[in-house]
């Protein structure tokens, strides 16, 4: 009973916070470590301060990244690529919603997107829900693709504070093939969803009016014909180079120093948790010092503010939901060890409800992969279903779907009468469920 009731006070705790925002979330689990602590009498468990440390350098590096307008060059590329290919744009969009995820590090980068997909779209006659939709999935998606996200640098941190040394490349070895094809297949899905708009009464009828009209097929703004300062470019190649230095670093572990941990101990090679803070560090100096960056405006920069409040979500999240499992860590050694071995599916099922209850796959990973571990599960498993981490499209309240919908003016990407029936739904139902299946191979292939 006491069990039941700590997890009442744990999803409770979820449920309001997520109401209040990523920073609400986080203070609210106060609520969660003194009711522990003061009234179950449990011992408090440990802030993950590694992973912390970590994902606030990289969101410090990205938000240098952004102020130096190393991103809208990466923009612009996109946008150039797309209109390139404009018959295409059902697959390539969300292709490249989710290259952009994977280079950056994170999904905020779609909202730029979107009225170029939308542009493309409607111009080319194509229904813009097919694009739209599955282009908001697949910039979410590509986040535990991304060797500079939240969720997989805390992956990598929770795994090694465990005892399992996987490097950022061995998780992206599974996750970058897991979720890319995830987003292909739901974006073939995608690309004969609904009617076309000339067979769609609801939109035939909508431009009827000529100003209606004006206002779907209306112009949208362009990078294109912008001409960028160069040290826009150069910020690129340095962020760049900062992550082909963690990838070469991290599969070369002979070329990292090797200090003794305890005296009179044989030399060990430095965890690649502090390698990654060391070099996006550096990245962010680079950049400060050779591309005419003011260092006040990172702090207003959109990428370093939503990592922040991710940094501070998985403290809280993280801190409480330590405190509950690990005063409860026998029983679930026997219960749900047993429950994953025989069933594995499960683990990803609840790392899917777990992201949807936190709308963060970095605060789902903090709360599910350590009680996972703890609990007996195979590493491999848990890096098979990464995938899972991203559930909050379930529930279409995310920024970037609202966002999406908002910014399909013909209203054919939008939430039904249902509400579990909207345009998200399926997209992101294969997407997930693909890139596990996918995931689970290769994982296994590999390791």
């Amino acid at each position: 009973m006491e069990m039941l009731l700590g997890f009442i006070v744990l999803l409770a705790c979820l449920i309001v916070g997520v109401r209040h925002g990523g920073l609400g979330l986080a203070v609210i689990s106060g609520f969660g470590l003194v009711i522990y602590t003061f009234g179950f009498g449990y011992q408090p468990g440990k802030p993950p301060v590694d992973v912390m440390l970590i994902i606030l350098a990289v969101v410090t590096c990205a938000g240098f990244l952004q102020t130096s307008g190393g991103l809208t060059v990466m923009l612009k590329y996109a946008e150039k690529f797309l209109r390139n290919n404009p018959k295409h744009v059902t697959i390539l969009a969300p292709l490249t919603t989710w290259f952009l995820t994977v280079l950056c590090g994170t999904g905020h980068v779609v909202y730029t997107m979107f009225p170029i997909i939308y542009d493309i779209a409607i111009k080319q006659g194509i229904r813009p829900e097919r694009p739209m939709a599955v282009s908001s999935v697949a910039s979410q998606m590509g986040i535990c693709a991304s060797p500079v996200s939240v969720a997989v640098v805390s992956m990598v941190a929770f795994l090694s504070a465990s005892g399992h040394e996987f490097t950022v490349f061995q998780v992206l070895s599974v996750s970058i093939p897991a979720t890319g094809f995830g987003v292909l297949f739901a974006a073939l899905w995608s690309y004969r969803r609904g009617k076309d708009l000339e067979q769609d009464e609801r939109f035939q009828e909508f431009i009827r009016d000529p100003e209606n009209k004006k206002y779907v097929y209306g112009d949208a703004e362009t990078l294109l014909d912008k001409e960028l300062p160069k040290e826009y470019y150069r910020a690129m190649f340095i962020f760049f180079a900062g992550i082909i230095a963690i990838a070469i670093l991290g599969n070369f572990p002979e070329l990292l120093p090797k200090f003794p941990p305890k005296p009179d101990a044989a030399p060990k090679a430095i965890s690649m948790v502090v390698v990654i803070q060391m070099v996006m560090l550096l990245v962010g100096a680079i950049i400060l010092v050779s591309c005419k960056v003011k260092a006040k405006d990172v702090g207003n920069s959109q990428v370093f503010r939503s990592g922040v409040v991710a940094l501070v979500s998985v403290y809280g999240v993280a801190w409480m939901a330590d405190t509950y499992f690990m005063n409860h860590i026998g029983f679930l050694k026997e219960f749900l060890g047993s429950a994953v071995q025989t069933y594995p599916w499960a683990y990803a099922v609840l790392a899917f409800l777990t992201s949807k209850l936190v709308n963060s796959q970095g605060a789902a990973i903090a709360i599910v992969v350590p009680m996972a571990i703890n609990v007996g599960m195979d590493p491999i498993l848990v890096l098979s279903f990464i995938s899972a981490c991203y559930g909050y499209f379930f529930l279409p309240t995310y920024p970037s779907d609202l966002a999406c919908i908002g910014f399909d003016r013909s209203g054919t990407t939008r939430i039904g009468k249902y509400i579990l029936n909207h345009s998200f739904m399926i997209p992101g139902l294969i997407g997930v469920i693909s890139g596990c299946c996918v995931g689970y191979v290769v994982a296994h292939l590999i390791f």
